[in-house]
């Protein structure tokens, strides 16, 4: 247990670098989102062979967010793992500049992915390992923060880049960004990194498998897992499909139109997230989860009717309220139900498991629908699964809070 006299107190170099190092990355990830569909509609691929591609990302989630989590939880240095992670991404990214055929596409995305598993839980770890138990809800919030901050930055250069030279510009933009992210990565001082905080506040026992175990059998695990599944099984497939919409309808200004679709919520996440992260400790997770659950069926049912390009980008607010939430729960929620478990991030792995179950299945499901059914019925039936994730959290999903 933390205590004043053994608080963390980590440098304001080390901060600022965390900071820097997450915006940068956000900048890095931002080229594999929406432009990857823009980009392979523009080289003529079918919406069902863009599906497959965007689910292999989901796949390659579902089987290595756990390998991933236990990477982080072995490695010595979590900075270490996640350079080695940066550097896959500009790889991948580089590939896909030069060569947009089927297998390059294929491996690059494998690449991205894989190198994701690692990422996401070494940001918690260092996070953690910095500030600790009593700090990680404000400094959640302040991540999402900078990380929203990083990809609206990104998208609108982005965009930018493919209105004005190609949409194959992006993923050269992309792999440039690994240069000042390693640089930020550099700033974050290793001692100031505590392994036992970062592994969840306990001192490694003589039977780790108990802490394994606790996880195993923890029902509000399960229940957090299975909720976030169904979140994405409704989300990811959204903005990937209106972004193709879009490019059929107006190939010029697709790129635009998509950048600012990831604009508009990065604002609100910048604006909301250190006000979730506060309120997380006075109201508690769940209300704040019901929150942002609440703001995804009404989003499926608005891209299903509205599809006035301008009308759009205004719809992702409510993109960017379930965004700000998950973005500071997610990670927080996991840390309240992994404590003194010291396996806090093979529990971040096991929880983006299951979103990459929800995220693979919905890119293929809404291609397929879209591609037989129309696009209409696809968004329809993207709500109905919104709804029921909404309800789950309502039922199943317990108050993590300690008292």
């Amino acid at each position: 247990m933390e205590t004043k006299t053994n608080a963390p107190r980590p440098s304001r170099r080390s901060l600022a670098g965390l900071d820097w190092f997450i915006f940068f990355l956000a900048d890095v990830q931002t080229g594999f989102g929406p432009f990857v569909s823009v980009y392979l509609t523009a080289a003529q691929w079918t919406q069902q062979d863009i599906g497959f591609v965007l689910s292999v990302t989901g796949f390659i989630s579902l089987i290595g967010r756990m390998p991933g989590g236990a990477i982080v939880d072995a490695a010595r240095s979590e900075r270490n793992a996640a350079a080695i992670a940066v550097v896959g991404i500009a790889l991948s990214a580089l590939i896909l500049a030069a060569w947009p055929a089927f297998a390059p596409v294929l491996i690059a995305t494998i690449l991205s992915s894989s190198a994701n598993c690692v990422l996401a839980p070494a940001i918690g770890a260092i996070s953690l390992g910095l500030v600790g138990h009593a700090m990680i809800g404000p400094r959640l919030g302040r991540n999402a923060r900078f990380a929203s901050l990083g990809t609206g930055f990104a998208a609108a250069g982005m965009g930018a880049c493919g209105y004005f030279f190609s949409s194959r510009s992006v993923f050269v933009v992309t792999a440039l960004l690994l240069v000042p992210t390693l640089i930020a990565l550099s700033q974050i001082r290793a001692g100031e990194v505590d392994p036992v905080r970062a592994h969840s506040g306990v001192t490694p026992v003589d039977r780790p498998d108990v802490g394994l175990l606790r996880l195993a059998l923890s029902l509000p695990l399960l229940a957090f897992a299975a909720c976030n599944a169904l979140f994405q099984l409704a989300n990811a497939a959204m903005l990937p499909l209106m972004g193709s919409i879009m490019t059929m309808r107006s190939a010029n200004w697709a790129t635009v139109l998509i950048a600012a679709c990831i604009i508009v919520p990065q604002l609100v996440v910048a604006a909301l997230s250190p006000w979730i992260g506060r309120q997380a400790d006075r109201w508690g997770r769940r209300p704040l989860l019901l929150l942002g659950f609440a703001a995804l069926p009404v989003r499926c049912l608005l891209f299903a009717y509205v599809s006035d390009p301008i009308l759009v980008v205004f719809e992702q607010i409510l993109d960017g309220i379930s965004a700000a939430v998950l973005g500071v729960l997610v990670p927080l929620v996991i840390a309240d139900i992994a404590r003194d478990t010291g396996r806090f991030n093979l529990a971040q792995g096991a929880v983006g498991t299951a979103v990459g179950v929800g995220a693979s299945v919905s890119t293929t499901f809404a291609g397929y629908v879209s591609d037989h059914y129309g696009s209409q019925t696809a968004f329809l039936d993207l709500a109905a699964v919104a709804t029921f994730g909404f309800l789950f959290v309502l039922v199943a999903m317990p108050e993590t809070r300690p008292r």
